[in-house]
């Protein structure tokens, strides 16, 4: 049995999947990851500030054209459509064998491949408000300001998304949803992160049960903990996964 047809029995077996996701989950849709050598952070690496930096509450406060500039010349991924992990995932929560999916990113790609119980750590670059008066926008209002820096169109407050930016801190509901679905799970299967970035990383330490599948195109100090480690692009094999779940 290989690797592929292990995990797709694992599945097949378990009926509390918990789904623990970063950036490497959306590569396969055509959106730029932030660590690997092809990252983000890569190839930023001559812009006058770190992306660190750009991506950080007091430069958003205090140079909030430049990081717009940024925000949706690098992260906005409109058309970017759900690779085969998406598609496998939201399958799975329809069968009613996953529990939830536990993301680091902020596409909006689980949601938008069928994926309803989506616990995104770091918000979500789908949902803006103003700072002033709360007013919500949506990317497309976001994308389609003709204003660098998009202003409510209520009150004249700067637009900020929901996004979470370095310096601050994570939803508390979010996390602890999450720590309540990886502490009941009977299988966890983490997918596209190097489970680097705290304290989201530090999640996956509640998960008590049976199984744990590692998914991931390079090493992270998590390999040690799986029982089944998979580099393959994790789209491609979720796919392979899904034709042998029939």
């Amino acid at each position: 049995m290989n690797a592929t047809e292990q995990l797709a029995a694992w599945i097949q077996e378990s009926s509390r999947i918990v789904f623990f996701g970063g950036a490497g989950t959306s590569t396969e849709s055509g959106i730029p990851d932030f660590r690997s050598a092809a990252g983000l952070y890569q190839t930023e690496q001559h812009s006058p500030y770190p992306p660190e930096e750009l991506l950080s509450r007091h430069f958003f406060d205090q140079h909030a054209d430049i990081f717009y500039d940024f925000y949706r010349g690098k992260m906005l991924h409109p058309d970017a459509e759900p690779n085969g992990c998406h598609r496998l995932l939201a399958r799975l929560e329809q069968e009613g064998k996953l529990q939830a999916v536990i993301t680091q990113n902020i596409d909006g790609l689980h949601q938008k491949a069928g994926s309803s119980n989506v616990f995104e750590l770091h918000g979500s670059v789908h949902r803006n408000a103003c700072m002033d008066c709360k007013q919500f926008y949506t990317l497309h209002e976001i994308i389609q300001s003709q204003d660098t820096v998009p202003h409510c169109t209520t009150c004249g407050g700067v637009i900020k998304p929901d996004v979470v930016l370095y310096e601050e801190e994570l939803d508390q509901t979010t996390l602890y949803r999450s720590i309540d679905a990886l502490s009941s799970a009977d299988l966890l299967l983490v997918g596209g992160t190097s489970l680097t970035v705290y304290p989201a990383a530090q999640l996956i330490t509640y998960f008590q049960g049976k199984h744990t599948v590692l998914l991931n195109a390079t090493p992270t100090a998590y390999d040690s903990r799986a029982d089944l480690l998979i580099t393959e692009p994790i789209g491609e094999v979720m796919n392979n996964v899904d034709q042998l779940l029939g």
